[in-house]
């Protein structure tokens, strides 16, 4: 195998497909990465057996071949050579050297032979997506998606396509997320909906490799896998097998109070209080709506602090407790001027919503307050 590539190019592309490497493999040959000369071009590929992602270079191909080399080194290795050029030779015994102007360094490579196999996605046409807006809809729904649950449903993110909107969805036990957009697709087969569980972790790193343009990534489904193409590179993973909740049972259709405030002013009123409310106990932040005011405040045994907000209020007052991170994390998680809370009881689900549409909505669980 010989080769010649852009260090730079390289670089983002060992940054991406590195993304698939587990931080426990199952074994040695997937600390690896299999790098392949094809026809002008060189892919790199890294497993943890779930999810593969495949990046390529354009590269002047020499000699073909392929090799599989310590993953996260090999990264390291390129990341910090000089810009321009790197050349690439493997010998006979494996060994591969990588050089670039005055730096030159041999890395000892292993067969492929052992390596997994990526799976073959047996899909459809596939559904189109612009990447900057998907990649914003994702960062606004994966935070609410647990790591770990006893469900494992849980740890994924809901994606439900029809033939004029996509929604993802993501849920653990003290918020609800909910993004979406409004776009016409035409859907395989004469399908009026397509939905799919993606792991949790795999949507977020989808959403790290998209570009912030609106350039298309291709969403390819088949019964039990997914296949993203974004740009020049592919992320293969399993899907969530069973029955997603029916989340749309959980959501409050009425409610007895409901205040429209500025979202900047209650983010940063949000934090200031969550300085004090994370020395206490229970994190806690308190609200009390009444007279066209919301009024935060927070305490704990090194001091208290309260913020005054200027609102529209709608139905009745209400006093309510929340969880600072969980609550802060909603409204961070919002981008219009001003966004609306809906409430029944004080211990009943919040609603966060855009004053006007459904692009988002939120409901978050509140804390029962101590008299």
């Amino acid at each position: 195998m010989k080769f010649t590539c852009s260090a730079e190019e390289l670089t983002l592309a060992l940054l991406n497909a590195t993304r698939a490497l587990s931080g426990r493999p199952a074994i040695p040959i997937m600390e690896g990465a299999l790098v392949q000369t094809g026809e002008n071009q060189v892919s790199i590929t890294c497993t943890d057996g779930s999810v593969s992602i495949c990046s390529r270079v354009s590269a002047i191909i020499r000699e073909q071949g392929s090799v599989v080399l310590p993953g996260k080194l090999f990264a390291e290795i390129v990341r910090k050579l000089p810009e321009g050029t790197v050349s690439f030779q493997m010998n006979s015994n494996m060994s591969v050297v990588i050089q670039s102007k005055q730096s030159k360094s041999t890395l000892s490579g292993n067969t492929p032979a052992e390596f997994p196999q990526v799976k073959e996605v047996q899909a459809d046409s596939p559904l189109k997506f612009p990447q900057k807006r998907l990649k914003n809809m994702i960062s606004r729904v994966t935070f609410a998606i647990p790591a770990q649950e006893t469900r494992q449903i849980l740890t994924g993110c809901l994606m439900e396509v029809t033939g004029s909107d996509t929604r993802l969805v993501g849920l653990d036990g003290f918020r609800l997320a909910i993004q979406t957009i409004y776009q016409h697709f035409q859907l395989p087969n004469g399908k009026d909906k397509v939905s799919a569980v993606i792991p949790g972790y795999v949507m977020t790193e989808i959403g790290r490799i998209m570009n912030e343009d609106e350039e298309e990534a291709y969403f390819h489904f088949d019964k039990t896998h997914l296949m993203v193409e974004i740009g020049n590179t592919t992320l293969t993973t399993a899907l969530l097998a069973g029955e997603y909740i029916d989340y749309k049972q959980i959501l409050p259709t009425t409610w007895q109070t409901r205040v429209t405030v500025n979202r900047k002013d209650l983010e940063e009123s949000l934090d200031r209080a969550g300085l004090i409310a994370r020395e206490g106990k229970n994190n806690l932040v308190r609200m009390k709506i009444q007279s066209n005011k919301l009024i935060i405040s927070s305490m704990s045994e090194l001091g208290n602090t309260m913020e005054e907000l200027d609102i529209l209020l709608e139905g009745k007052d209400m006093e309510i407790a929340f969880n600072s991170r969980y609550i802060s994390e909603v409204i961070k998680s919002t981008e219009d001027e001003n966004c609306t809370m809906s409430l029944n009881t004080s211990i009943s689900p919040c609603v966060i919503a855009p004053v006007e549409g459904d692009s988002y909505l939120y409901l978050v669980l509140p804390v029962r307050m101590s008299s």
